[in-house]
């Protein structure tokens, strides 16, 4: 998968509301009612992952889950990371 140039990236952006380009990856912070819905959805979050083979750095404090999406291999974002993080906006949509 072929890195995208950093005017891609801010275009795609455009399309995706919430996310930001830092630091060579794409980054969103969500917050949830309690923890017990942060994982919740990060389980399901999780199972997308692994259908895609392809996984976030990501943590989570309490309520609030922060996803970094970057692919080691290309050396920063590629198309793998958008299609994630459209999945990952439909998974929160539907909670």
């Amino acid at each position: 998968m072929e890195k995208l140039s950093e005017r891609t990236i801010e275009e795609r952006l455009d399309k995706i509301e919430g996310w930001e380009y830092v630091n060579g990856a794409i980054e969103t912070t969500f917050e949830f009612k309690d923890f017990r819905e942060a994982f919740a959805t990060m389980t399901h979050i999780a199972f997308e992952c692994e259908v895609q083979r392809h996984h976030p750095d990501w943590n989570n404090i309490y309520n609030t889950l922060n996803i970094r999406l970057s692919t080691h291999d290309a050396g920063g974002v590629t198309e793998k990371d958008f299609i994630l993080a459209h999945a990952i906006e439909k998974i929160i949509e539907s909670a």
